[in-house]
């Protein structure tokens, strides 16, 4: 009967924050996001093209509906006070005349670049969650043509919903009250829309899903980052004399750039999400190679330095004489010796014999998982031991996830078949 170790507080969720930023960092730099999130971004540049072409041909059926409808001219009047459509007519950003060629044009060229955004963003996921599961090829094909120019229809509503409340409001045709109310439930509406849509995505992408309630975390940190880039944006746009500085082009790089930053958030938060839960494995890595010359350096050290919370986790402490592994059994369990000494022994012709000394900063017990056999030797502690013990499940994730630790298991299992091959032969 093993009993957990008594243990002093630990540093708290600086610790833990500080290992799921470490690791999220490592993860987003090893992935390139950077170049996935540029890749995201020229696309949705390439995207608001025919959208632009759209919005001339759409604000040109709009002018003529408005000839004989006064909520037409309300609401032009609103989209070219609030949206500054008139500068950008003249910057060039929307052109002032669209036939309906265009228009058709527009729809087709659409339809190809949110192929290509679409593909770019799973490419980034890909990446991000290396266990991603086939989709249908239909879907595959499909969704990509559709699913942007459905967003953009839904932002646009809400975007049209809000400057035209801000219009009414400006001439006092609903009351300033009324308006902010309306305003504010449209704001959390658009916000909603894009929580729901980074859910769908955080929650659902992934072959291995995360809790809905962790997906619906990131979620949100991701959604409150993009409100606040977006805030932030809109405010260094807004100015004065910025366009006319620059003109067209340098809307055009400054979209850019925003959307980039955007899809780096994005990306950004889906790669902690996935770090969330990488974090002990990360943890346990630095751990068992901690001395071997493949361990951590110094902010690595200060970083993983304190294993309190994975000997809460994982630890066991035993009493001298306690057999830890015992020989023919089926048992899959791995163990790193934290504290204490422990002996294995094997029998041969009704004989138990010593085969070496396992001393802290060992991992043993990985055979019977590695050649799925049985337990090859019995392990006995030497004295008062802590452990770790780490079920199959964490093996196969330390395996997969980090190639010094890898190696150094391979070479020691090796190191071992070769003693016990020794003995067998003595």
């Amino acid at each position: 009967m093993f009993r957990k170790p008594a243990l002093p507080p630990p540093r708290g969720t600086l610790s833990w924050l500080l290992q799921l930023a470490y690791t999220t960092a490592r993860l987003f730099s090893q992935n390139s996001l950077q170049n996935h999130a540029a890749a995201t971004a020229f696309y949705f540049l390439l995207s608001a093209t025919p959208l632009m072409l759209l919005l001339s041909y759409a604000l040109q059926l709009l002018g003529h509906i408005a000839e004989n409808s006064v909520p037409a001219t309300i609401l032009m009047a609103a989209l070219y006070n609030q949206m500054q459509l008139e500068s950008l007519t003249t910057l060039g950003f929307i052109p002032r005349q669209a036939q309906l060629a265009a228009g058709g044009v527009s729809l087709a060229t659409l339809a190809l670049s949110s192929r290509g955004l679409v593909n770019a963003a799973d490419g980034a996921f890909h990446v991000i969650f290396p266990e991603r599961k086939k989709h249908n090829l239909v879907l595959s094909w499909v969704l990509p043509l559709v699913i942007l120019p459905i967003l953009f229809l839904l932002m646009s509503a809400a975007a049209l919903a809000q400057v035209t409340l801000s219009f009414l409001a400006q001439n006092n045709f609903i009351g300033t009250g009324n308006a902010q109310v309306l305003q504010a439930i449209n704001t959390l509406f658009g916000f909603a829309m894009v929580w729901a849509l980074l859910f769908a995505a955080y929650w659902r992408l992934p072959q291995q899903r995360p809790p809905a309630r962790t997906a619906a975390v990131f979620a949100l940190a991701a959604s409150v980052s993009l409100g606040l880039l977006i805030t932030l944006f809109g405010a260094f746009f807004k100015l004065e004399n910025y366009q006319s500085l620059y003109g067209a082009l340098g809307g055009v790089v400054f979209v850019l750039i925003g959307a980039f930053f955007a899809f780096l958030l994005l990306y950004l938060w889906a790669q902690a999400m996935y770090a969330y839960g990488k974090t002990d494995i990360t943890a346990l890595e630095k751990l068992f190679l901690a001395g071997s010359g493949e361990g951590a350096g110094k902010f690595e050290s200060y970083v993983f330095g304190d294993s309190r919370r994975l000997l809460e986790k994982y630890g066991q402490v035993h009493p001298a004489g306690h057999t830890l592994i015992e020989e023919g059994d089926d048992s899959r369990t791995a163990y790193f010796l934290y504290a204490g000494r422990a002996v294995a022994y094997k029998n041969t012709d009704g004989e138990r014999r010593r085969l070496s000394v396992l001393e802290e900063g060992q991992l043993f017990g990985e055979m019977a998982y590695l050649l799925n056999e049985k337990r090859t030797a019995s392990v006995i502690a030497d004295s008062e031991i802590t452990v770790l013990a780490l079920p199959p499940q964490i093996m196969e994730e330390l395996m997969r996830h980090s190639a010094p630790l890898s190696r150094r298991i391979i070479d020691t299992l090796c190191q071992r078949l070769e003693r016990m091959n020794q003995a067998n032969r003595d």
